[in-house]
């Protein structure tokens, strides 16, 4: 693995894939229209089963970025609810998969030092998601609702075309498959069709360096146990 390693080092495409991190405290410097369009139209030559190209992006900045945020955070205060757009996990994780997510949000906590019997403080903490952590973008991607897991997938790959996009012109993101959890209010405020569902937002910003949850470096399986090799 050495030399692959030294093999993919030059790599600009590599470079960005080793940077890339889910950011969750944003500066609230501008990203300018220009900005968005270098990582939005490159992001969008991501590639699809039979071209089918089945997603729309809905890009909220500005006042309709403050509108989205007071909305949300007011339904919170009143505590309603909408019933989510898609399920974001199973209904039951086994392991690993249920050790994993439980030790990233471990960590995550441990970064602020939010205890786990802390219960208003991890609330209060995950309801930054829905004010996308103070980035100044938020990025909100829709597929058609009779679309299959195909072309899910399909839209999985965009988003990661977007993050390495941004990851190339020295942004942060951070993937949130929260925002399912509001399907209305994001057909209401952004305008997305009855027969879109929105899959995930993103937020997009500059990070904040000198925030201490933005230390979180999670862990990834090793290369052969995620990958068996077939050769005879």
């Amino acid at each position: 693995m050495t030399e692959v390693s030294a093999l993919l080092g030059p790599s600009p495409v590599a470079a960005a894939l080793h940077a890339r991190r889910s950011v969750r405290a944003f500066t609230d410097r501008e990203v300018t229209p220009e900005q968005l369009e270098a990582i939005l139209s490159p992001a969008l030559r991501a590639p699809s089963g039979g071209n089918l190209q089945p997603w729309h992006i809905h890009v909220a900045t500005g006042l309709a970025l403050d509108r989205l945020r007071r909305h949300i955070q007011g339904e919170m205060a009143a505590g309603r609810e909408e019933q989510a757009g898609h399920a974001v996990y199973p209904a039951s994780l086994w392991d690993p998969y249920r050790t994993r997510r439980f030790e990233n949000g471990e960590a995550l906590y441990r970064t602020i030092a939010i205890d786990r019997a802390d219960k208003p403080a991890r609330l209060a903490q995950l309801a930054k998601n829905f004010q996308l952590f103070g980035a100044p973008v938020g990025l909100f991607f829709a597929i058609d609702r009779r679309m299959g897991a195909s072309q899910w997938m399909d839209l999985g790959i965009l988003m990661q075309s977007v993050m390495l996009a941004a990851t190339d012109l020295g942004l942060a993101t951070c993937p949130q498959a929260a925002w399912a959890n509001w399907p209305e209010s994001l057909s209401t405020l952004l305008g997305v069709p009855d027969e879109m569902v929105v899959v995930a937002g993103m937020a997009l910003g500059y990070e904040d360096v000198d925030h201490p949850i933005n230390t979180l470096r999670t862990p990834r399986q090793s290369f052969d146990e995620a990958v068996t090799i077939h050769r005879d």
